[in-house]
């Protein structure tokens, strides 16, 4: 009898990724990326003032390639043995829909406005619409609709960039019937249920990115959005007041994506997610570690028994919600703008005459300039480089998001190099993940160790050494290289009803751990004045930021 097989589909801010998975024992049989031809056109996207948007088109394009190339890889007989399929995505990455639910970028007339599309979870121009939203929860005189959601509303998230929308681009505002995140969307899609008022909502992107509690019964009253901006009546009606977790089928393939994908009307299609909390999964998070994913941003989890943390609200991260990893946990969310952004940028601004003047040998000299910087750097002993610099580089999402700050460097003189400011840059990401841990100690939640996934977890001991000596806290490496793509195999695995829940199919399906970065105790504490130094410099920085 032939083994049965799941499939996690991984949106990134890059590419799509599919991972065919053996759900009896987690093997991963084949991987596929693809991708999206418009971002990397640099279409639809203006850094300049913090718009990042991505078109429907690529997503679908992507999903079919990396499905049926997945299938192509795989033994004979496969594709009839996949059971279910599950989907994770970045967020908030909300689009406005018609009634149909098709994003209105793929309608007559919206095929090339940035504002019918996707907007993509880095995208900050609502900065002004999440301080309103935020100053509005405080003083309005009812309940603080942001408590679960750290007090502190993000331009990175769903209502702000609804706001923002609706006010600047008229003909979005009076074609679109609702909105819907991406990773509602792509399960929807894959269903043929695309109805806003009938599609199942993730209660992870619902909890941390809409203001969905349990508490107040869904999403915030329509007097209390009113309020905001009158912009805002009517649109909670057209939205939801339910969600659901990701253990949760949504439905079966629908005929059409059936026969795209070359699979069978009976694999079962669960709820989506956010990437970050399918990763934790993927990496076989427990109660207490933080899962930390680490690509151009970092997404923090950690996961709390509901009984232990009782009635108390943690402020300033990215939301507590029952549910959105484990279901019958509470997730905490944190994170960090900017991470592997930042060591990209260093690179570009480097790589600068490489890239302008079409040298020879460009494309190897720009693969080994971050090898080499680290190489270097890792030789100037701790507390020695003289540099020091701030990870605001895409604002800061945790503790207390703020996305008006910006990175820094400071302590330079003629004896910089570039070796020694990389370092510098490394640092304050890492001392800027400290940030973070410590934030959740002060708040009561116990922190007992790292769980590291992602590129820069599998690339940089150099950095995965420094996380560990300056958060003090072993850092386990998770061994996969797709472990937001297999988290999603593995709820698949129980949407369809291989597993009866996800602790289950966790243990099954985990791949372990590729290593473990214990801290060094002496260089823990050489860590302690540059960490004090980057304190002081964070204070100055947001005390005298006049970015408006």
């Amino acid at each position: 009898m032939m083994s049965k097989f799941t499939i996690g589909l991984d949106f990134g801010t890059d590419s799509v990724r599919a991972l065919l998975v053996n759900a009896a024992t987690g093997g991963e049989i084949a991987c596929s990326v693809h991708g999206y031809a418009r971002w990397r056109a640099g279409k639809y996207c203006n850094a300049e003032v913090n718009q990042f948007r991505q078109h429907p088109e690529d997503y679908l394009i992507g999903l079919e390639a990396v499905v049926r190339d997945i299938l192509r890889q795989a033994p004979a007989g496969t594709a009839e043995n996949v059971i279910g399929i599950s989907v994770d995505t970045t967020g908030s990455t909300p689009v406005a829909v018609d009634r149909s639910g098709t994003p209105l970028a793929m309608t007559a007339g919206f095929e090339d406005n940035p504002d019918a599309m996707f907007i993509l979870w880095k995208d900050h121009t609502a900065i002004q619409e999440a301080e309103e939203i935020t100053r509005h929860a405080k003083n309005w005189g009812g309940k603080d609709f942001t408590r679960f959601e750290g007090g502190i509303y993000s331009s990175e998230w769903f209502w702000a960039k609804l706001l923002r929308t609706l006010r600047v681009d008229e003909k979005v505002r009076q074609a679109a019937f609702s909105w819907v995140e991406h990773c509602d969307w792509i399960p929807a899609v894959l269903t043929g249920n695309t109805d806003p008022l009938t599609m199942k909502r993730s209660r992870c992107a619902g909890g941390h990115k809409a203001m969905w509690h349990k508490a107040w019964h869904g999403l915030p009253p329509e007097a209390f959005l009113r309020g905001i901006d009158p912009l805002l009546t009517g649109w909670r009606e057209r939205l939801y007041d339910h969600t659901y977790t990701s253990d949760t089928a949504a439905g079966n393939l629908s005929p059409e994506w059936a026969e795209k994908l070359g699979l069978s009307t009976e694999v079962t299609v669960g709820v989506g997610a956010l990437d970050c909390h399918f990763g934790a999964v993927g990496a076989q998070i427990e109660p207490y570690l933080l899962s930390k994913v680490m690509g151009t941003s970092t997404c923090d989890i950690v996961v709390v028994p509901a009984a232990e943390l009782k009635d108390k609200v943690i402020k300033g991260i990215c939301g507590q919600v029952d549910g959105s990893v484990i279901p019958d946990l509470t997730g905490l969310e944190a994170g960090q703008s900017a991470f592997g952004d930042v060591y990209a940028w260093f690179k570009h601004l480097l790589a600068w005459p490489l890239e302008h003047f079409a040298l020879e040998g460009r494309e190897e000299a720009l693969s080994r300039l971050l090898p080499a910087l680290e190489q270097a750097a890792a030789k100037t002993p701790i507390g020695q480089s003289g540099a020091a610099a701030l990870d605001w580089f895409n604002g800061r999402r945790t503790p207390d998001a703020n996305q008006k700050l910006t990175g820094a460097i400071f302590g330079l003189n003629l004896a910089s190099s570039a070796p020694l400011i990389y370092r510098a840059l490394c640092e304050a990401t890492v001392f800027g993940a400290k940030r973070i841990v410590d934030h959740f100690m002060a708040e009561g939640v116990t922190v007992k160790g790292i769980i590291a996934l992602g590129g820069i977890a599998q690339k940089s001991p150099f950095v995965m050494q420094m996380c560990a000596d300056v958060l003090d806290l072993p850092v386990k490496v998770a061994k996969s290289e797709q472990s937001c793509a297999l988290g999603a195999a593995m709820f698949a695995a129980v949407t369809a009803g291989y597993y009866p829940d996800v602790e289950t199919a966790m243990k099954a399906m985990g791949s372990g751990f590729e290593t473990t970065y214990q801290p060094i105790p002496a260089n823990t504490a050489r860590y302690a004045g540059p960490y004090r130094n980057y304190c002081r410099y964070a204070a100055l920085v947001e005390r005298e930021n006049t970015i408006t």
